[in-house]
């Protein structure tokens, strides 16, 4: 444990929340690393039917559970973290995935952009062009960037990462509509029409080969749902998300 970020997370009541859809074989790994830093853990079992909850049986005394039988996507998952979260008392959430790819190095990061921004969005960052990346994954962070741009006046290098940290006083009244991966853009894109500053941070990354990576993305289904989202997103942006950050400006 690292007890200098340790009391700086509990002083601010930030946790990490992780949601885990058969990530079993990596999990234990990602809370090793995490609990480095900090106790305060709450892992989402979002329905895995590998040996999520063999692996969670072994943190059952260090971490929080949240666990349901039936799998209802990453979007849902996140809202379950963030409503256990609120009921445990923490400020802020921040959010990492459970297949090793997000690293708890850079948790500190974090911490320091939350003091420096207090109530503020921290959105995590990663290099576009690294070793094992997916090309698929460059492509859609860039059509995802412009797009959130458009829908919300603010531009942000990586809207498609999930290592953020959730001001969960700002999140009040605000869970995704959305269940599955479009759901971070559609918090990210709420949230920037509350007039919640979005901070990012640079992070690492790490990809492993293409042979042992686990991912539950559907490239075809997924970047559809995401398109489609966008598109709604447009238009409500024009009909409610300008008019509602003006008027915000305005009664601020």
């Amino acid at each position: 444990m690292t007890p200098l970020l340790e009391n700086e997370m509990k002083k601010l009541g930030m946790c990490v929340v992780i949601p885990s859809y058969n990530n079993g074989q990596f999990l234990a790994n990602v809370l090793d690393d995490v609990l480095r830093y900090t106790p305060s853990v709450i892992v989402v079992n979002d329905g895995s039917t590998d040996h999520t909850g063999e692996a969670l049986e072994r943190y059952k005394a260090q971490v929080e559970v949240v666990a349901y039988p039936q799998n209802r996507g990453k979007g849902y998952a996140l809202g379950k973290g963030f409503d256990r979260a609120e009921a445990l008392g923490y400020t802020y959430a921040i959010s990492m995935d459970a297949d090793g790819q997000h690293l708890a190095d850079d948790l500190p990061l974090f911490v320091a952009a939350a003091k420096a921004h207090p109530g503020a969005m921290i959105v995590g960052s990663r290099k576009l062009r690294q070793k094992n990346m997916p090309k698929k994954n460059t492509f859609a962070n860039k059509f995802s960037n412009f797009w959130f741009a458009v829908q919300t006046g603010v531009r942000l290098p990586d809207t498609q990462t999930g290592f953020r940290l959730y001001p969960l006083a700002e999140m009040k009244g605000i869970r995704a509509l959305t269940s599955r991966y479009e759901a971070e853009l559609e918090l990210l894109v709420r949230l920037a029409w509350r007039n919640v500053a979005q901070i990012p941070v640079p992070i690492r990354a790490h990809y492993p080969p293409a042979g042992e990576r686990v991912s539950h993305f559907r490239p075809g289904v997924d970047f559809l749902r995401i398109s489609m989202l966008n598109t709604i997103l447009v238009f409500v942006a024009i009909a409610y998300g300008y008019p509602s950050r003006w008027l915000r400006r305005l009664s601020s």
